[in-house]
């Protein structure tokens, strides 16, 4: 596309900074670990955008912890996903985006480049509602004009050009800190049954309302589990480069991934967890079965657990709702970088996005009103869910194959897994589709 710069501004594009951070091989492993550290938190939080506050507290309320073991279920089957996306960018020194660049013909290419915008579109549509809820809810700006706030988030990735990877990383873990720290608050104020919440690990009959709870358990599949992220996932961890060894070095390497990767994504496993427990302690527990959004949680909060829960609680969704301006550009970089050969300044490409997505949630609450945020959010994650499979697909292949893989291609247990999760989530979407429509 010759009308375009060829040139972007790192970090936001991660091809541009590859194995910038060097770890020596022979020092000791704790050192190792602490200069590795960080991709995996890129990938996380992800995890805990508005969408999943939107589907974790609607379960909570209706069903109190019985859904719980599909947070861990979900969270599990990203935590396999992400690792295959991880190791494909190490050993083969791709990214998902030039993976099937290489793998795919014109045609294909074009579908997968086309499915992994409407992803990034999808999943900034949630955040631009989520922040403008937040400002709603802390200042008491019509949910209008905070959604027309949100695009003055461009500045903040303008302030951050020139950052090197390791202060992103920082930024990042400095959301997700925020977060932990107000729902860890949060039960402590609204403390549960832990008996109950121990017993929601375990599938089992919700004992009423079973179609909602199917169509609610596979938005929490669908909220989850991140298309973009493993673009992002398999780029991002190129910036780290081990030195020094030879023997078993990718092995090492890989072990280090794994732990960036586990810690990381429980961490957000553990805060969605958090919101369904409060919620569930909350509302289901006091007799509130029918909270269905993030606006009407925040107001029912106040008179149960008082006023600093409802404060934490929307901290940390504008936490949570500026989770896009750093990982969904760089993934939005990734992505256009892999299958297009190009690169855009990282402001403009905050442009472009956030003004795709501003435009259906602004319409759709001038048009709805306020009372459809709840109903937004949920579309934007059967979107997400949508494009799911179109990423899975070319994962699972590249990381099956000998030419792209050499010796580190994943065994035949780790392809049924990973074959069977695509049937699983394949067949989830078009249950939640059902759902959903019906």
């Amino acid at each position: 596309m010759p009308f375009l710069p060829t040139t972007a501004t790192a970090p936001f594009c991660p091809s541009e900074v590859k194995g910038s951070i060097t770890i020596d091989a022979g020092a000791p492993r704790w050192q190792k670990l602490k200069r590795f550290f960080g991709p995996g938190l890129l990938v996380a939080i992800g995890y805990m955008d508005p969408g999943n506050w939107a589907t974790d507290i609607q379960a909570g309320s209706q069903f109190g912890y019985s859904l719980l073991w599909v947070v861990a279920f979900s969270s599990l089957a990203a935590i396999f996903l992400q690792m295959l996306a991880a190791r494909l960018g190490l050993v083969a020194g791709k990214d998902l985006a030039q993976a099937s660049y290489d793998r795919y013909g014109r045609f294909g290419r074009i579908v997968q480049w086309v499915t992994a915008e409407v992803s990034i579109i999808a999943c900034d549509i949630a955040e631009v509602l989520g922040c403008a809820l937040a400002f709603k809810l802390l200042l008491g700006v019509p949910l209008a004009w905070g959604i027309v706030l949100t695009a003055l988030d461009t500045v903040i990735v303008l302030g951050l050009q020139g950052k090197g990877v390791r202060q992103i990383e920082a930024i990042v873990l400095g959301l997700i800190a925020t977060m932990a720290f107000c729902f860890v608050a949060q039960v402590a104020i609204t403390p549960p049954d832990w008996h109950a919440v121990v017993g929601g690990l375990v599938p089992g009959d919700p004992g009423h309302d079973r179609k909602d709870a199917i169509v609610l358990a596979l938005g929490i599949v669908g909220a989850t589990i991140m298309p973009h992220n493993l673009y992002l996932h398999s780029s991002v961890v190129q910036t780290r480069h081990v030195v020094g060894g030879a023997r078993g070095l990718v092995r090492d390497t890989l072990a280090l991934v794994r732990i960036d990767t586990c810690v990381s994504l429980f961490v957000a496993m553990l805060v969605n967890a958090a919101i369904l427990v409060v919620a569930g302690a909350a509302f289901h527990a006091t007799g509130q079965h029918n909270v269905t959004d993030i606006e009407q949680a925040y107001k029912l909060i106040t008179p149960i657990a008082g006023g600093a829960a409802a404060l934490l609680f929307g901290i940390a969704l504008l936490a949570s709702g500026q989770s896009s301006t750093l990982t969904g550009t760089i993934a939005g970089q990734v992505i256009m970088d892999g299958f297009l050969h190009t690169k855009i300044p990282c402001y403009q490409r905050r442009l472009i996005t956030r003004g795709l997505a501003l435009v259906p949630a602004l319409i759709g609450v001038l048009w709805l009103g306020d009372g459809s945020v709840g109903q937004l959010l949920v579309w934007s994650q059967v979107l997400l869910s949508l494009q799911l499979p179109f990423a899975m697909w070319p994962l699972i292949r590249s990381v099956s194959d000998r030419n792209t893989m050499g010796e580190h291609t994943i065994g035949r247990g780790m392809q049924v897994a990973a074959w069977a999760l695509f049937v699983v989530i394949t067949g989830t979407n078009l249950l939640l589709i059902t759902g959903v429509a019906g």
